[in-house]
């Protein structure tokens, strides 16, 4: 009898147990991320994670984005994504279009406070529409473009440090008188400011004057007044002006070197170019950051920041959507460690990106709250589907945006010129993507 009670209890706790729950089953999510420099980091969140989610184990992959990218789209190709993954505002389109990436704009309603986020940001992972439709993948983190400057310079040149307020005037005057060419036959010794075609030191310009490179739905290219303004203000810094240098001239150097090996003395580009600054420059000048200057053409409200976001997404055929969406929640809160992104690059959590930790005011440039500003205003970009293509993106020299305006700079043909170039190469890829408008 005693036997038969012991038995007879052990089999009520065993269906209590299943009943209540408290012998879940345990689920496994396959995470895949492009950063492998952060690997160890992320998986101390994950241990973290677990110890919160016992009935959930998370297992990573992590891949350089030369290998990520082939990867995760043969793996698309054969219906096996990972439950959760890293996504790109370039190719976020594409993925939400191609049915690879799970809607979950039900579960971003349900858990987070909006207050709690740079939500701004949240629209370049809507799909189709920037505004109003569904998110297919959410931001753990964003950059936005600055302009950088050299202080010292500034200084020996008897000019103040670039304000919110300045013009574009007061720009260019900055530049001539930081400019300097001792013998009028050879190059300067020191440009005032350097620019080429690429997307994070064009469009901040266009932005900032209020303008347009795309049609209001994003589906074809299409400069406005105001855009073509900005182009030619950039043109005219290194042709008429000489401020600039022409990109064959700097063709071999990288694009963060100019600014950190002082040849330079402004800049503009995305924060993330922070901490290569500074781990090159080190103590030997100082610097700062500065907002874009607004254009002259920009009504009030109409400047734009140009910022763009580093995302994770769930698959669209994960048989774990509420386990998937509990990791992402994690991997972009709180508990993110500040060490896990690199100087400039911003938490989507505002808590961790107000932090002094992250802020690091002790380090130049000393003023990281100016980027935190530009994720509290609207934000524009001309990420679509096929921009690598269209933009140029990595193909300086080529057919693309990103080639024609080199070409400017090298004063092969005019910003008009351009500007029709890329239209008609623009839209033959754009057409493709979107073939009604």
């Amino acid at each position: 009898m005693k036997r038969n009670g012991y038995v007879g209890l052990l089999v009520t706790l065993l269906l209590i147990a299943f009943s209540g729950g408290i012998l879940a089953e345990q689920v496994t999510i396959r995470y895949m991320m492009w950063d492998p420099i952060y690997q160890e980091l992320e998986e101390e969140l994950i241990k973290e994670f677990e110890r919160e989610n016992p009935d959930i184990t998370v297992e990573i992959t992590a891949l350089d984005p030369s290998n990520y990218w082939p990867r995760l789209a043969a793996m698309a190709a054969a219906g096996e994504l990972p439950d959760v993954f890293s996504m790109s505002t370039g190719y976020h389109d594409t993925w939400a279009k191609d049915g690879l990436m799970l809607s979950i704009q039900e579960f971003v309603d349900r858990d987070l406070n909006p207050d709690d986020y740079f939500v701004n940001v949240f629209s370049e992972n809507r799909y189709p529409d920037k505004q109003t439709s569904d998110m297919y993948a959410i931001p753990y983190a964003w950059v936005g473009t600055v302009l950088y400057y050299n202080k010292d310079m500034f200084d020996k040149a008897g000019l103040s440090y670039p304000t919110d307020d300045w013009t574009w005037d007061e720009f260019l005057t900055a530049a001539q008188k930081l400019t300097i060419q001792k013998d009028p036959k050879r190059a300067p010794e020191q440009y005032g400011f350097w620019w080429y075609g690429r997307y994070a030191q064009v469009e901040p310009w266009v932005y900032a004057n209020g303008g347009h490179i795309l049609n209001e739905s994003k589906t074809r290219v299409s400069f406005d007044d105001k855009a073509r303004e900005a182009l030619q203000f950039l043109a005219d810094l290194t042709n008429k002006h000489k401020v600039a240098p022409a990109h064959r001239d700097v063709v071999g150097i990288r694009q963060e070197d100019l600014f950190t090996l002082q040849q330079t003395a402004m800049w503009v580009d995305g924060s993330f170019m922070i901490a290569n600054a500074q781990n090159i420059i080190g103590d030997t000048f100082r610097w700062g950051i500065a907002k874009v200057p607004t254009g002259p053409s920009a009504g009030s409200g109409e400047a734009r920041s140009y910022y763009w976001p580093d995302s994770v997404a769930i698959s669209a055929t994960t048989k774990h959507k509420e386990e998937a969406w509990k990791w992402v929640k994690f991997l972009i809160g709180k508990n993110r460690p500040i060490e896990s992104f690199m100087s400039g690059k911003v938490p989507i959590f505002k808590a961790n990106a107000y932090s002094e930790e992250w802020q690091q005011a002790h380090l130049q440039p000393g003023n990281m709250s100016i980027i935190l500003e530009l994720g509290e205003q609207p934000g524009r970009t001309t990420f679509t589907m096929g921009w690598s293509e269209w933009r140029g993106y990595a193909a300086t020299g080529g057919a693309g945006m990103n080639g024609e305006l080199d070409r400017v700079t090298n004063g092969e043909i005019t910003v008009d010129e351009a500007i029709a170039n890329i239209t008609k190469f623009g839209n033959t890829i754009l057409e493709r993507y979107y073939p009604e408008q």
